[in-house]
């Protein structure tokens, strides 16, 4: 990349001295129809409660803060501020206040980039898929990475070797179940089942980073003495948000009473009651189903 194109560690900000002037002035207004999406978006999911809050404060005072935008065809393309586009959109604005820049197709992935990174608190997971696809792209090192986003390499690295874990972790990280510290801690396993395995546990018993982290050491300690490590005392289990939304699930699907008993990694009951032969009969034809 030229290096008189701006820095981006910065944050978005140093990105707006490239800003082309747009008629009256730097700042102007847009059509909402007029302006397409950002094909290089790391974010795939937008907190749905965060999206009402925002289209309920635009619809009272206007979206206060211009999008990044740069001329593409007969319209517009998004650079950053997908979020305050959605909310104008779902509040029925019809213009928006922009920025009109001359970036390229390097500049509008790293602004990308820069406002989930720095601005949106983007999850672990979607910022290494985000970094994976820029580097293909563009042919960077991890290193020059970084330096563009004021990040050390060794947190691109780190955050690049989470691609590497089963699916199935890499979704519990995505959607909130683990965070990035219990990934971490995860992909420190050799073993591929072991990693499934301690993800499930972590999630069911709401594991925090320091208990897994005595989970895994507890494993190394008992291969390295070639035996089974003693069993430790087991705090009584704490029923994450997860397991309560499944019984609630099940309580209005059947009718009736449900519990999740959870016992160990990949292990437990669900207990379902019933308080007349009718419900009984009920439930195995759904069960059936």
């Amino acid at each position: 990349m030229d290096a008189t194109k701006p820095r981006l560690g910065r944050g978005l900000d140093a990105l707006l001295g490239a800003a082309a002037d747009a008629p009256g002035g730097p700042v102007c207004r847009l059509p909402v129809a007029a302006i397409g999406p950002n094909p290089h978006q790391p974010r795939k999911r937008f907190d749905d409660d965060e999206l009402r809050a925002l289209t309920d404060s635009v619809r009272t005072h206007g979206v206060l803060q211009p999008l990044v935008v740069r001329a593409a065809g007969d319209g517009y393309q998004l650079i950053a501020g997908e979020r305050r586009l959605r909310a104008a959109l779902a509040a029925g604005l019809a213009e928006v206040p922009v920025h009109l820049v001359g970036f390229d197709d390097q500049q509008v992935f790293e602004a990308a980039l820069v406002e989930n990174i720095q601005r949106s608190d983007l999850n672990a997971v979607e910022k290494a898929e985000g970094f994976k696809e820029y580097l293909d792209r563009f042919g960077l090192t991890q290193e020059q990475l970084g330096a563009k986003l004021g990040l050390d390499r060794s947190t691109v690295s780190n955050l690049l070797g989470l691609l590497h874990l089963p699916a199935e972790v890499q979704n519990a990280v995505r959607n909130g179940q683990l965070s990035l510290g219990h990934a971490k801690i995860i992909k420190g396993v050799a073993d591929p089942d072991r990693q499934v395995q301690l993800c499930r546990e972590a999630v069911m018993k709401n594991y925090s980073v320091h208990a897994l982290d005595l989970v895994v050491k507890q494993d190394r300690a008992a291969a390295a003495a070639g035996g089974t490590a003693p069993p430790a005392r087991r705090e009584p289990v704490e029923k994450t948000a997860h397991v309560k939304g499944l019984e609630d699930d099940l309580r209005q699907r059947l009718a009736v009473k449900v519990e999740i008993r959870v016992k160990a990694a990949d292990r437990g009951q669900i207990v379902i009651g019933f308080d007349s032969n009718d419900d009984f009969e009920r439930i195995l034809e759904a069960l059936k189903r």
